[in-house]
């Protein structure tokens, strides 16, 4: 989109809360899901507790100061623990310094300096993936 910087700051922020947003086609296939049996989402928690522990513990393991999640597949950690402040700065360095991504917390943030020293990374990834990133990561934090 090209515009006057206000209008697009509008649509940025627009879009933001639309990406996440289930639209219309997607309420059929959450109808549908909730005729599963109560057995495919106890697996699905259960791979998920799974995951997110593999990854906590190795970002842990790293350096990070992790905090744990209870109802989402991301677990937030803050970089200070690491000699890092900036976030953003961190994130753009992270996939040169270690070949993995995060997502910085302050675009989340009314004040983004509150979320600066925040990354999260996500844990909805096939187990192997996250084996491999925690195996990256640890050259990150020095450990």
């Amino acid at each position: 989109m090209t515009a006057a910087p206000e209008l697009v700051t509008a649509v940025r922020s627009a879009k933001q809360y639309l990406t996440y947003v289930a639209s219309g086609p997607f309420r059929y296939a959450v109808a549908e899901a909730l005729a599963l049996p109560e057995s495919y989402f106890t697996a699905l928690r259960d791979d998920m507790l799974v995951k997110r522990n593999l990854l906590a513990a190795g970002l842990e393991e790293a350096g990070f100061q992790v905090f744990r999640p209870s109802g989402t597949y991301f677990v937030t950690t803050d970089i200070r623990p690491l000699g890092e402040t900036d976030g953003f700065a961190f994130r753009r360095a992270l996939p040169e310094r270690a070949g993995v991504v995060a997502v910085p917390n302050a675009v989340f943030c009314d004040h983004r300096e509150e979320g600066a020293p925040f990354v999260r990374f996500a844990f909805c990834k096939r187990t192997g993936v996250l084996e491999e990133a925690v195996r990256r990561l640890k050259g990150v934090g020095g450990a």
